[in-house]
C-alpha cells in the first residue's frame, strides 16, 4: 500500500521512494496515516508481528520471505512482590533486540520499492537487525558503526553479511558517515532515526501490549531513550489504538536517558521546547548514549503529549538493576537494565507498569 511522507518542517508531501530519506528542506520525515486499526482483521494465524499487517506500509505478500518471526515477545513480572510491573522481553526478538520490529518492516518496504541496497548506521542492534533482514531479502548492506561498538554486535552484523565500517569519533560521526555515502541510485537509507519506516516496525509494540491484556492499555510504559526509536513507535502504536477506540486513555510514557549523555531529559527539566546537543561523558548504557538526537524535539513532544517524564539513571543503578534481572534468569544488556532501574523507582499503586526490556546480555558481554 502506497502512503504519502510529510516534512515535519514544510509540510511537503511525497510519495514513499528509495533515494528520498529526507525533506528537500532537509527536514525530517513523518509517514502519512494509514488504515484505521481494527482488532478484527489481526491475524490470529501468524504469530509474528505481521498479525497486524492491515496497517503496515507493506503489499500482501511481501513479508512473507523476510520475515524471521519477530515480535509476540513474552510479557512477564520480574519483580517479587510487585505483580504492577510486567517487563515486555523484546531481547527475545531474532536479533537479540527490539529493532528486529522496525528493521523487518523498513527491509521488507525497501524490497517492495526495490532498492537495490541498503545503508544504515547504528551503534550496534540497529545495525544488526537491518544486516539481518537485508539478508533475508537479498539486498547488499553497508553499516557504519562507531569504532568503539562492542565486538560482539560488529560480528553479529558481518555474519549476516554486512559490510561494516568502523568510524572513529562518536555515534554522531558514524551517522555523518553515512549519510555522506548517500545518493547511488536505488540505494536506501536504512535509517533508524531518519526513515519513517522503521517507526511502522517500532508501533507494533503498542498493539502487543494491548492485545496481550485483553485490549486494555497500561497506565505506563517505560522506554529507553537515545535516539527516540522505541519512544517514538510506541507512541504511534497507542495513536492508532486511541484512534480506534481501543484501550482507553494512552499511557503515560516514561522515557529513560543514561545520566552520563541526557540531552532530552535536560531539555525536559529545564521546560525548553527545543533540545540541545550535549557531551557523551561515557556510560555502561552505550546504546541510549546519543549526544544529538535528530528526532529529540519530537521525543519531547511525545513524552509531554502523554502526561508522562524523561527520568536519567546512573550507571551504578543500571548495573545494580542488570544484576537483579540476572538473578531471576533475565540477561539483558545495560540499556534495558537502565530502562528497568527507572521503573522500579516509580511508585506502586498508580495502575500497571510495563517496561521493554529492549536488549540481550550477550550484547554486551
Amino acid at each position: 500500500m502506497q502512503r504519502q511522507t510529510v516534512c515535519r518542517a514544510c509540510a511537503r508531501r511525497a510519495p514513499l521512494s528509495v533515494e528520498r530519506w529526507r525533506c528537500e528542506c532537509g527536514g525530517l520525515l513523518d509517514l502519512e496515516a494509514g488504515p484505521r486499526f481494527d482488532p478484527g482483521r489481526v491475524e490470529a494465524e501468524t504469530w509474528s508481528l505481521w498479525r497486524y499487517r492491515h496497517v503496515l506500509p507493506v503489499g500482501p505478500e511481501r513479508w512473507r520471505g523476510v520475515t524471521l518471526g519477530e515480535g509476540c515477545t513474552p510479557l512477564v513480572a520480574p519483580e517479587p512482590g510487585r505483580p504492577d510491573l510486567l517487563a515486555k522481553l523484546d531481547f527475545l526478538l531474532p536479533t537479540l533486540s527490539f529493532k528486529d520490529r522496525g528493521a523487518a518492516v523498513l527491509v521488507t518496504a525497501a524490497a517492495e520499492l526495490g532498492a537495490v541496497g541498503l545503508i544504515a548506521d547504528s551503534s550496534g542492534n540497529a545495525g544488526t537487525a537491518i544486516a539481518a533482514y537485508a539478508a533475508r531479502a537479498g539486498i547488499p548492506c553497508t553499516v557504519y558503526v562507531p569504532a568503539t561498538t562492542p565486538p560482539s554486535k560488529l560480528g553479529q552484523a558481518r555474519r549476516h553479511g554486512a559490510s561494516v565500517i568502523a568510524v572513529p569519533g562518536s555515534r554522531e560521526d558514524a551517522a555523518a558517515a553515512a549519510r555522506q555515502a548517500t545518493g547511488a541510485p536505488g540505494v536506501l537509507y536504512a535509517s533508524h532515526v531518519w526513515n519513517p519506516l522503521f517507526f511502522e516496525g517500532t508501533k507494533t509494540l503498542a498493539h502487543e501490549l494491548a492485545e496481550q491484556r485483553g485490549w486494555r492499555l497500561p497506565e505506563r510504559v517505560v522506554l529507553p531513550v537515545g535516539n527516540g526509536t522505541l519512544v517514538l513507535g510506541a507512541h504511534l502504536g497507542f495513536a492508532e489504538l486511541a484512534a480506534a477506540g481501543i484501550g482507553g486513555r494512552p499511557p503515560v510514557i516514561v522515557a529513560v536517558q543514561a545520566e552520563a549523555c541526557a540531552p532530552i531529559a535536560a531539555a525536559f527539566r529545564s521546560g525548553a521546547e527545543r533540545v540541545a546537543p550535549t557531551e557523551n561523558r561515557g556510560t555502561v548504557a552505550e546504546g541510549i548514549a546519543i549526544a544529538a538526537p535528530a528526532r529529540g524535539d519530537q521525543v519531547l513532544e511525545v513524552v509531554r503529549a502523554s502526561g508522562g517524564a524523561l527520568v536519567t539513571v546512573t550507571d551504578s543503578q543500571t548495573r545494580d538493576a542488570r544484576r537483579r534481572l540476572a538473578a531471576r534468569g533475565i540477561d539483558v544488556e545495560p540499556t534495558a537494565a537502565a530502562a528497568w532501574a527507572a521503573a522500579c523507582a516509580l511508585p506502586a499503586g498508580d495502575g500497571v507498569t510495563i517496561t521493554v526490556l529492549s536488549g540481550a546480555g550477550l550484547k554486551s558481554g
